[in-house]
């Protein structure tokens, strides 16, 4: 019993597209500024990786306030995409990032065209310290009239077709929860080589208030995100890793490390916690923790084994 392993506790690394990650609990896209503002508060070895904001080519001042309202159990948010662009990000963020011990740092690239896309990509190959990109298919095209790359099978292909085309790391998709079947969506970003997908963005929704008759948010609709949504994020987190073979990472409302375990064992390799992190800053890490408590105390010596245990 004095062996070594006994007093380790349950492995807690997953692989995604070849990055191996100490924990399957991330930090999501946008919820986690650039990493660099939480690193007095949250360590980021503790935690399997974070997500960057969304970077785009030029600076974003994102959208008019009021951007962000609390709702039943979730919240509205417009931000708008606000972002210092990607050029600023490898100089002036990147370098203070790789010198954290252990950060995992996924880039988030989005853009209104593939050409902004492959722009960001191509800016951030030649750069230090990124793991991998996730690509934000659920952004305006705005060279398609308003279109979103990820509820069109075909302008989601051709995003990720060349996408991955462009990208020296991994990419991951990140997929619309707007669609009929999303199934079908990752099967088609799969097919155009996504090396994995993320799932769920979040919900096209609107609030009203009554007084003034007016939308609570500038923008007049916003994301729906929050515990509200886990439950339909779980359900389609199911339907994706039944439809493709390249790793699922879940998100959508996870505040505890049993709703971590609950996408898991719909399928995902790996989570993304969000909005979580606007209650509590160390959402990330107490999650991460609690995980790993969770599989200790359940007898679990790989928490990788409990993705897609679901037993029906």
């Amino acid at each position: 019993m004095s062996t070594s392993t006994h007093h380790k506790g349950p492995d807690m690394r997953v692989s995604i597209a070849g990055v191996e990650l100490s924990s399957p609990v991330i930090a999501a896209s946008g919820t986690f500024g650039y990493g660099i503002e939480f690193e007095e508060i949250v360590s980021l070895e503790r935690i399997g990786a974070f997500v960057t904001k969304g970077l785009s080519r030029e600076p974003m001042a994102g959208n008019a306030a009021p951007r962000i309202i609390e709702t039943a159990a979730g919240m509205i948010n417009a931000i708008g995409l606000q972002n210092m662009g990607v050029r600023p990000f490898v100089a002036e963020k990147l370098p203070k990032l790789r010198k954290l011990a252990g950060a995992v740092v996924i880039a988030n690239v989005f853009g209104f065209t593939i050409e902004d896309c492959l722009e960001v990509i191509g800016a951030l190959n030649d750069a230090e310290g990124i793991a991998m990109y996730e690509l934000n298919a659920s952004c305006p095209n705005t060279s398609h009239g308003g279109m979103v790359f990820g509820t069109d099978p075909a302008l989601l292909h051709e995003l990720t077709v060349r996408c991955k085309a462009a990208s020296k790391r991994p990419l991951m998709v990140k997929l619309s929860p707007n669609v009929t079947n999303i199934g079908q969506m990752a099967k088609v970003a799969e097919d155009g080589g996504a090396d994995a997908v993320s799932l769920v963005n979040t919900f096209v929704s609107l609030a009203i208030d009554v007084k003034t008759r007016r939308p609570k948010i500038a923008n007049v609709t916003g994301g729906l995100s929050g515990p509200a949504i886990k439950p339909i994020a779980v359900r389609m987190v199911h339907e994706v890793s039944r439809a493709v073979k390249i790793p699922v990472v879940g998100m959508g409302g996870i505040v505890r490390a049993e709703d971590a375990v609950e996408f898991m064992l719909a399928g995902a390799t790996a989570v993304q916690v969000g909005t979580a992190s606007y209650a509590d800053p160390r959402a990330v890490e107490n999650i991460a923790n609690g995980l790993k408590r969770w599989c200790a105390s359940h007898g679990l010596a790989q928490v990788s084994s409990l993705t897609g245990g679901l037993l029906l």
